[in-house]
C-alpha cells in the first residue's frame, strides 16, 4: 500500500494495525499540545493520570466551564457572548455642552442688504433700539442696534444677526406693516398711469406713493413721495405745472417749501424737511412731499411750466 504522513509527522502503512499504532501516538500527541496551550493561554488545572495502555492521553485535563481551546475559539459551554475578548465598554463622548456647542449661524451683517434687512430694522425700531431708517441696508447704525439688544438680553454682543438673537427679536415685535418696512421711503415705484406715457410728466402714484418723472414713456427719475392727511387731501387727477418758486415759503403754515412746482392751487411738488426727517410718521398739508433733496433739486431744474402733472391712486 501506499506510504501516508499523518498530521504529526509520523509516516506508516495504510494497513489495519499501522493505524490503529499511529492513531494511539496522534491522540497522544494531541493531547500533550492542547493541554501545554490550555495551562499557558486559559490557566486550565492539569492533574497526573496513570497510564493507559489502550494509547489515551496520559493526562486528563479538567478544563473550566466557558473556556475556550487554544486557538481562541469558544469551547462547547460558551455562548455568544463569550465568542470575543471581555474588554471594557467604550466610552461615551462627552455631552455638547454651551462652550462646545456651535455657533448659532449668522443670518445678516454688516454690508448686508435687502427686504429681510429692511424687516430687521424696522423691527428694531419698534423696540426702540433704531431710530434711522429702515434703509435696507445693514450699516453702522444697525450694527450697534443689534449690539445693544443683544446686550440687554445675555447674548453675544457681536452686532451680527444670528438665528438667536433673530428668534428673540421675533418673539419681542409684530410683523411690520409695508410702510414701517418703507417708512423713509426706498419702495419700488409701481406702474406708470397710462396718461403718463406721452410727454414730459410728473407721474404721482398714491398706491405706492412713488413719483416718476416720465418723458415719452421713458422713466427718467423715481423717488420716495409722501400726501396730505385725510383732512388735507392731495387732489387727484391731471393737472399742470403753473409756477416754479426754488425758495418758497407758505404763508399759509408759514413752512418752508423749497423746489416748489405747483400744480393745483396752493398744493405743489416740493422738498420737505419732515419727511427727510419722519417719514410716514407725518403727513402734509396736501402738497406731494419728497424727502431726497438732490433727487428734487435735480428734478426742479428738468420741469418747466405747462408740464403735466397726473396724481392717482
Amino acid at each position: 500500500m501506499t506510504a501516508m504522513t499523518d498530521a504529526a509527522g509520523f509516516r506508516g502503512s495504510t494497513g489495519l494495525s499501522g493505524l490503529t499504532g499511529k492513531r494511539g501516538r496522534v491522540r497522544a500527541v494531541v493531547a500533550a499540545v492542547g493541554a501545554a496551550a490550555l495551562v499557558t493561554v486559559c490557566g486550565c488545572t492539569v492533574q497526573p493520570a496513570p497510564a493507559d495502555p489502550k494509547g489515551r492521553a496520559p493526562v486528563h485535563v479538567r478544563v473550566s466551564p466557558g473556556a475556550g481551546d487554544a486557538s481562541g475559539a469558544p469551547g462547547p459551554a460558551a455562548t455568544a457572548a463569550d465568542a470575543g475578548p471581555r474588554t471594557s465598554p467604550p466610552a461615551e463622548s462627552p455631552t455638547p455642552t454651551a462652550s462646545t456647542a456651535a455657533p448659532p449661524a449668522v443670518l445678516w451683517s454688516r454690508g448686508a442688504y435687502g427686504r429681510d434687512v429692511r424687516e430687521l430694522q424696522a423691527r428694531l425700531r419698534q423696540v426702540d433700539w433704531l431710530h434711522d431708517g429702515p434703509t435696507g441696508t445693514y450699516d453702522g447704525a444697525t450694527a450697534e442696534a443689534v449690539k445693544g439688544f443683544q446686550g440687554k438680553r445675555g447674548l453675544p454682543r457681536t452686532g451680527q444677526t444670528d438665528t438667536v438673537t433673530w428668534q428673540r427679536l421675533l418673539a419681542m415685535t409684530h410683523e411690520p406693516g409695508r410702510w414701517e418696512l418703507y417708512l423713509l421711503g426706498g419702495q419700488p415705484a409701481a406702474a406708470p398711469d397710462p396718461r403718463c406715457l406721452t410727454g414730459r410728466v410728473i407721474c404721482v402714484d398714491k398706491t405706492s406713493r412713488t413719483l416718476r418723472w416720465m418723458i415719452d414713456g421713458r422713466t427718467v427719475s423715481t423717488m420716495s413721495v409722501r400726501f396730505g392727511s385725510q383732512y388735507t387731501p392731495t387732489r387727484e387727477g391731471v393737472f399742470q405745472v403753473y409756477w416754479k418758486s426754488r425758495h418758497h415759503v407758505s404763508t399759509l403754515y408759514d413752512s418752508p417749501m423749497p423746489y416748489a412746482m405747483f400744480f393745483s392751487g396752493g398744493q405743489a411738488v416740493h422738498y420737505s424737511s419732515d419727511f427727510a426727517m419722519r417719514g410716514y410718521a407725518g403727513a402734509s398739508h396736501g402738497c406731494v412731499n419728497v424727502r431726497d433733496e438732490g433727487a428734487i433739486a435735480r428734478l426742479f431744474a428738468q420741469v418747466r411750466d405747462g408740464d403735466k402733472v397726473v396724481v392717482s391712486w
